[in-house]
Formats: structure tokens, sequence, C-alpha cells
């Protein structure tokens, strides 16, 4: 019973998701931490950055195909974000720590992901300086690396209330934002040792949220009201939050 509803529930974060350039990650925490399928941090941690990267690669070979990735821009937002990520995999937390710093990253993911609005294309005003970028870039994989989320949840929000460019570029930087930090946290939690998975789960889930990305990433654009997905998926994600801190404070 757990297993096929695992499946199908990634399948459909993946689509949500992936329909407005984000991986998952978040809900994948969120629904794996709830007591009833009784995971541990070492199997939620890793399941849910290879999910996450399984989606933002075909979502970030589409933005590239689409002309809306400039190395030239993003670069400053990935440059310490990498090495903090791993720095924050690699670090061990206790069972009830993780937990708790989970459930609030993911009610203050929610607040962010529902006060989030769409740039124009006029977008003017935009974050001046490498260091600000660089420094953005690896606070959000810091905590990206501990809580094992891809970070493009904060930096998404963030660049469009700052008005840094239109809405598609920085889905796009959400997407290789999420795609770095997830392999890089998880290269950080396996140099700390290879956790014990159930390969059986771990395949079909990476096939669900394969298709599901596929699906929603190609759909986003045309089909859904970004605005009313990622307000959905900030309720949701913000009574997960309070479930998973009722259960662990």
């Amino acid at each position: 019973m757990e297993f096929h509803l695992l499946v199908i529930s990634f399948f459909i974060i993946a689509f949500v998701y992936s329909s407005v350039g984000f991986g998952g990650g978040s809900s994948y925490l969120a629904l794996m931490a709830q007591p009833f399928f009784a995971l541990v941090p070492e199997v939620i941690r890793p399941t849910a950055l290879l999910c996450n990267i399984v989606v933002v690669t075909g979502s970030t070979i589409i933005f590239y195909k689409q002309g809306k990735l400039s190395w030239k821009e993003i670069w400053p937002f990935l440059v310490a974000s990498v090495p903090m990520a791993f720095i924050g995999g690699f670090w061990k937390l206790q069972d009830a720590v993780f937990f708790i710093l989970l459930g609030i990253t993911l009610l203050i993911a929610s607040l962010f992901l529902w006060i989030q609005h769409d740039t124009t294309n006029n977008a003017t005003s935009k974050i001046d300086g490498t260091i600000h970028k660089a420094a953005l870039g690896g606070f959000i994989g810091f905590l990206s690396g501990l809580v094992s989320i891809g970070g493009g949840i904060f930096l998404s929000p963030i660049l469009h209330l700052l008005n840094w460019a239109e809405a598609k570029k920085i889905s796009a930087l959400a997407s290789v934002f999420i795609l770095v930090n997830s392999m890089s946290g998880l290269i950080g939690q396996f140099a700390r040792g290879f956790p014990s998975l159930d390969w059986q789960l771990m395949i079909s889930l990476l096939v669900a949220v394969f298709i599901g990305g596929q699906i929603g990433s190609r759909l986003g654009s045309t089909k859904f009201k970004p605005v009313y997905v990622r307000r959905i998926t900030a309720l949701l994600i913000f009574i997960a939050s309070l479930n998973i801190l009722k259960d662990h404070l």
C-alpha cells in the first residue's frame, strides 16, 4: 500500500512542480517525512535529491533549447552554492534535528511560494554585484544541502520579488540551480557513506518522477496558470510542515 501510494504521489508531485520550473524536492521530503511511511533521514535525503535531479534535468534541457539560459548571468548564483550544498549534504544531523529543521524550512518555503509574483518581460531591477549573487546562492545552497532540497523554491520567489528577470529566465535559473545543488548535496551525503536504499522502490520512484516531470515541463507554460499551481503547492507544503513539526517538537 505504502509503495504504490509513494509512486503515485511522486508522479503527481513531479508533474505539478515541473510545470513551474521546480524539481519537487520540498514535497518529496514533506511526504516521506510523514510518520505513516516510517522512513529515516538516511533514506529520505538521497531519495529526494535523486528525484530532483531526474526532474530538473529535463527542464534544464528544455530551457536551454528555448534560449532562456545565459551562463554569464547565472554563474554567480552557482559559484558558491555548489560547494556549500556539498558541505550541507556532508553534515550529519541527528534525526530529531533533521525533522525539526525540515519542518521549519518547509514552513518558510510555503510562505515564499505564496507571496511569489510573476515578473514582466520588461524587468529592470536586478541584484547588483557578483558578491551579492554568490552570497545569496551560497546561503540557499547550504540550506539545500542540509535538508536535501534543490533550493529553487527559495531562490525563485526571491528573484521574482526583486524583479531580476522575466519569469521564464528565473524558472530556467531555478532549474539549473536545483540540478547542480542536488548533485552537490548528494555527493556530500555519499562522501560520508553510501546509504542503504530499497532500490526496487527507488527505481519505481525515479521512473514515476521522470514521466511526471516530462509531461509537466511540456504542459506547464501553455496549460496551467502558474500562480494557482504555486499557491495550491504552498498550501499543501504548509500543512505538511505543521504536521512534521507537531510530531517532532
